[in-house]
């Protein structure tokens, strides 16, 4: 059952930042799954709306063990912000992996987690959350390390069929994950982390789902690796990876997750080396500690 306020306030100050660290790491490989579901025939909506899909099934258990009664008591407001959060997070997933199809994975991953830079903007503008001197620091170095593996992999031969495209739709399922973080900040407030997951990751792949029905995009016909690759996405990134950041949601402020969120390309990057032979070039390497840097300048500063 989900902790009472003063349970939470006596959770050791560490333990957010190791749960986000797991989530960081199982989210690494979000990318890697992605392009072997693509090389067995998947369509990029199909991917997504499994990943999203199996990751609900799979919780559905859980959450109404655990939150029925919170279910049941949910209010209007509740449900539409929920579906809202849903919507934002089904765009960022059908984005995302569309872009992997044409950019390579480092580009994506880097342009996709900037969602900081936009969480940190609305922040300020929507609650008025001023980042103190540290934190910014790090969001500074980290955004330059982030833009530092963009260009330099726009300059290599590993990008994909149209970069440009790809690089966009990256930036697209940002702004809609950085939506999606913000809407769920105001969410998990007052709604149990499985009854918020369960809402949010079943919304979102409702959405999907119409989408694959209105683009006439098949869900079946695929060989059983391809869906073992999705059930792999849906237990990894999705259930561990995601919904370690939504747990974190109630312990730590949106903008120091999405700060959190850039040190994804590293992993990546580095998988993507072993598993596609996606090599990465010294300014990336250069990108890759200072995102690090930033990301340990942020804690710091969340800390205090």
């Amino acid at each position: 059952m989900e902790k009472s306020a003063e349970e939470s306030a006596a959770l050791p100050r560490w333990l957010p930042f190791v749960v986000l660290g797991i989530g960081l790491l199982a989210i690494s490989f979000g990318a890697i799954l992605a392009r072997l579901a693509q090389g067995h025939g998947l369509p990029s909506l199909t991917i997504a709306t499994l990943r999203l899909g199996l990751a609900a099934l799979i919780i559905t258990p859980i959450a109404l063990w655990q939150s029925g009664h919170v279910l049941r008591a949910l209010s209007l407001r509740q449900a539409l912000l929920t579906c809202g959060a849903g919507f934002f997070l089904a765009l960022h997933f059908a984005t995302w992996i569309t872009s992997l199809e044409y950019t390579s994975v480092a580009s994506s991953t880097a342009l996709v987690t900037t969602n900081l830079l936009w969480v940190g903007i609305a922040s300020f503008f929507l609650f008025g959350e001023k980042p103190g001197a540290v934190m910014a620091l790090g969001i500074v170095i980290s955004l330059s390390g982030s833009m530092l593996i963009f260009w330099s992999d726009s300059q290599s031969s590993v990008a994909g069929s149209d970069p440009l495209l790809g690089n966009f739709l990256a930036i697209v399922g940002s702004w809609c994950f950085s939506a999606y973080l913000l809407i769920g900040r105001r969410l998990r407030a007052n709604l149990p982390l499985p009854a918020y997951v369960w809402l949010a990751y079943g919304s979102a792949s409702l959405f999907l789902l119409f989408a694959c029905q209105l683009s006439g995009t098949p869900l079946t016909g695929y060989s059983g690796a391809a869906y073992l690759i999705a059930l792999g996405m849906a237990l990894g990134p999705q259930l561990l990876g995601h919904t370690s950041y939504n747990w974190s949601l109630k312990h730590v402020s949106a903008t120091f997750i999405a700060v959190v969120t850039l040190g994804e390309p590293v992993g990546s990057a580095a998988l993507a080396w072993i598993f596609f032979a996606e090599s990465f070039a010294l300014l990336q390497g250069i990108g890759f500690a200072l995102l690090l840097f930033g990301i340990y300048l942020a804690a710091r500063g969340e800390g205090r």
